[in-house]
């Protein structure tokens, strides 16, 4: 892991990141007869590797452009609008001033319409987090509305518009701010009733009480606080040692990695579930012993 940061630090990959101090969207949170100003502020900073698509014959950079259907010609951005093909071939444009026209108050208000025990929400209804900052004369309003969801311990759910998409929210209190989570619609969600799951008969499925217990005995072993800041993207940082190991032997050269066995040669083996988990737990409680020595020393 040392290596893997060491690596990243060397040479900064390209990353697309967003700019989380910059307000995206100026409105108001309204709930009942209170209105409280606010700017929404993107909670995310995507580290995402960016890679260039090249012809694999010169390296030679390959370029995507707007073109029109019909001419072939290039489009530039300000020509571009939107349209909606109601029939085939047959579009009716819409200008951003329409999309704001078409509902005024919805494209400026974060409208809140239920408080709901957070327990509640099913994780995957979560879709992207914001953080919402009070304007000047929203701060007391703001405050208000934080200090009594805190107290409450409630979720609020309302609606949105976001760059000419509705959205479902929840609003929740994270330490001094207010964070908004888009939400998924139900009706976006496909039922997993869909897929061929296993059933709850545990004994169809032949699973002893005793691989119960060992896998019981596992998830008990393993249990920690939650530190999210613990949590790296090891796949990223291993990609940025191979691009490094790549740059210091030449562009050219494959680096292969020893010592991995193939997934062709792990395919159709045989799995004893009872001996991997005592196995696990083995390696559990000496990784804990360690642990304990390494303290005590």
């Amino acid at each position: 892991m040392a290596k893997r940061k060491q690596a990243a630090r060397k040479r900064p990959a390209k990353t697309t990141k967003t700019q989380s101090s910059r307000a995206i969207w100026k409105g108001t949170i309204s709930f009942g007869l209170v209105a409280i100003p606010v700017t929404l502020h993107a909670a995310e900073e995507r580290q995402e590797l960016s890679f260039r698509m090249l012809d694999r014959s010169d390296l030679s950079p390959i370029r995507y452009e707007r073109v029109n259907a019909t001419t072939g010609k290039p489009v530039d951005w300000e020509k571009i609008v939107k349209g909606y093909e109601y029939e085939k071939d047959e579009y009716v444009v819409l200008t951003q001033e329409d999309l704001r026209r078409a509902d005024p108050e919805a494209t400026r208000t974060i409208d809140l319409i239920h408080f709901v025990d957070a327990a509640e929400i099913n994780p995957v209804y979560y879709e992207k987090p914001y953080y919402i900052a009070p304007q000047k004369s929203g701060e007391k309003g703001y405050a208000l509305l934080r200090e009594v969801m805190s107290r409450a311990g409630k979720v609020a759910i309302g609606r949105m518009v976001l760059r000419s998409h509705e959205y479902l929210a929840a609003l929740l209190v994270n330490s001094s701010a207010l964070v908004l989570n888009t939400l998924r619609f139900a009706h976006e969600l496909r039922p997993a009733g869909k897929l061929d799951l296993p059933d709850r008969d545990l004994k169809r499925l032949k699973i002893s009480e005793k691989e119960i217990e060992m896998a019981e005995q596992l998830i008990a072993s393993m249990q920690d606080r939650w530190r999210p800041e613990e949590y790296r993207e090891e796949y990223r940082e291993d990609i940025l040692e191979m691009i490094e190991q790549k740059i210091k032997t030449g562009k050219s050269k494959t680096i292969e990695e020893p010592g991995r066995a193939s997934a062709a040669a792990r395919k159709g083996k045989v799995v004893d579930i009872t001996e991997l988990l005592k196995r696990s737990v083995e390696n559990a409680r000496n990784k804990d012993e360690q642990r304990a020595r390494r303290k005590a020393g």
